[in-house]
């Protein structure tokens, strides 16, 4: 489905332009919604109504918040709940019903049979949409999209759909309803979707493969050095896989008249545990924030009420990422880091050297990698066992040097890329030309290197077997 599915959308893109395109403009948001619709169901036939349900309810609870919502807010507080209770529910029935079965069985001893449902594709990135949606009506942020198949619009939109970024409605609600072709804003689409390709496919997939090697192999058999390259390898692979993606969703909007937030900032070059989430998955960060995180208090009252609502919000951060306790915890770790930093340590980094900062976070991240790539607990505790040198006694060995030697450039490529250093070297050519040529010179650089990034990049989609999307099952 994985590797399909991302082949899909790229053999799929050129038709789905065209058709948009050739339409007249009275027209082009039902192509859209068709064209998204058919996206959809290609990979899953069946669950194509639940999310047009989804967007459904939250339509007509839409109208009802925001005709009560001055004049009768009772009713208004009675459709929000109503609007949270349905989109909660559902998430929850397909995302954490057999969780819950596991848990009960194993706490009584039941032998209740698991429903073993596939997880609908996107639906922990459209179901906080439509949330969004409905509580922002409320809030008094935006109006309610009065035109059904709009909103059904803003719901499906293929681009975004099956993992992010997460766009609220209020981002998108004028470009619904109004978009111009601009052959600028077209390019720089374009140019977001052939880098994110490049980073899925040449990077995210190749240093994957490295990861994919060392994690099936016993423990017992690998040096601390093998497998601290096997989390760094993962560790890229799930960054350039996602940011990857995010890319090809922002530059697939912008060639439909969409600007979608920009969801990944260099994260590996923060210098703290809260930095880091400023720059990781920024859309999801900032929709804890101000719908739960806030709601919560904040960090409005007191100490220990903030490291509480952290807590809160990153178990729950860690929960949507997936039905495993191993998840809660990734979520937990970091709500406590960010919490002591909160309580000053924050200001101690701050005084320290930049080499102590970087270094700080990466090892944080690393062990952070480790609880959240492994769903068996016991094995991620393993692991970090290895990692710290408590159950061996070898440094390194002849596979670790092997890997090295073998990935080295690899993993070369993939610091450069994780860092603005590329966009700096662009500057600094351009500022090397005269100014008269400086925009026509950088200009062509940057279409051969894309060119040449398209061409590679689509010859390793066609012929790779190892194509994995880790954001997809979540």
């Amino acid at each position: 489905m994985v590797f399909s599915s991302l082949t899909f959308l790229f053999f799929f893109l050129p038709l789905a332009l065209l058709l948009y395109y050739s339409c007249p403009k009275r027209m082009k948001n039902i192509v859209l919604l068709a064209v998204s619709l058919f996206f959809y169901a290609w990979g899953e036939p069946i669950y194509i109504f639940l999310m047009i349900f989804s967007a459904g309810i939250d339509y007509v609870h839409g109208l009802i918040i925001h005709k009560n919502r001055m004049s009768r807010p009772s009713l208004a507080n009675i459709a929000l709940l109503s609007s949270m209770v349905v989109n909660i529910a559902i998430l929850s029935f397909f995302k954490y019903a057999d969780f819950l079965v596991e848990n009960v069985n194993l706490l009584f001893g039941t032998a209740i049979m698991p429903l073993d449902l596939p997880l609908p594709i996107g639906i922990s990135f459209y179901t906080f949409q439509t949330m969004s949606y409905s509580i922002d009506i409320y809030r008094g942020k935006v109006e309610p999209q009065k035109n059904p198949l709009t909103l059904a619009l803003y719901v499906t939109l293929f681009p975004q759909l099956i993992a992010g970024p997460i766009v609220r409605y209020e981002t998108i609600a004028k470009e619904l309803s109004n978009r111009r072709f601009q052959l600028d804003q077209f390019a720089e689409g374009v140019r977001f979707f052939i880098v994110g390709l490049g980073k899925k496919v040449l990077i995210a997939n190749s240093i994957g493969g490295l990861w994919f090697t060392i994690q099936g192999q016993e423990l017992s058999d690998l040096s601390m050095l093998t497998v601290w390259l096997g989390i760094i390898a993962f560790s890229f692979q799930i960054y350039f896989d996602f940011s990857g993606y995010s890319d090809m969703a922002i530059g697939l909007g912008k060639m439909f008249g969409f600007n979608f937030p920009v969801n990944f900032n260099y994260p590996y070059i923060s210098k703290s545990v809260t930095e880091f989430w400023r720059r990781w998955h920024i859309t999801l960060g900032s929709w804890f924030r101000d719908y739960v995180y806030f709601p919560l208090g904040g960090s409005r009252n007191g100490t220990w009420r903030t490291i509480r609502n952290l807590l809160i919000v990153w178990g729950i951060t860690g929960l949507w990422h997936g039905a495993s306790w191993n998840f809660v915890l990734w979520g937990l770790y970091f709500g406590f880091l960010i919490g002591i930093e909160k309580l000053g340590l924050l200001k101690l980094l701050e005084k320290m050297h930049p080499f102590f900062q970087h270094a700080y976070l990466l090892v944080i991240i690393l062990f952070g990698w480790v609880l959240f790539v492994f769903d068996d607990l016991h094995k991620g505790v393993a692991y970090i066992k290895v990692m710290v040198g408590a159950t061996t006694n070898k440094l390194y060995d002849m596979q670790a040097l092997y890997f090295l030697y073998t990935h080295g450039v690899l993993l070369v490529i993939a610091v450069i890329a994780s860092t603005p250093l590329l966009k700096h070297l662009k500057g600094k050519i351009k500022r090397a030309f005269p100014a008269s040529f400086q925009r026509k010179a950088v200009e062509l650089l940057s279409i051969g290197c894309l060119i040449i990034l398209l061409v590679v990049s689509t010859a390793y989609l066609v012929n790779g077997s190892y194509n994995p999307f880790l954001y997809f099952r979540f």
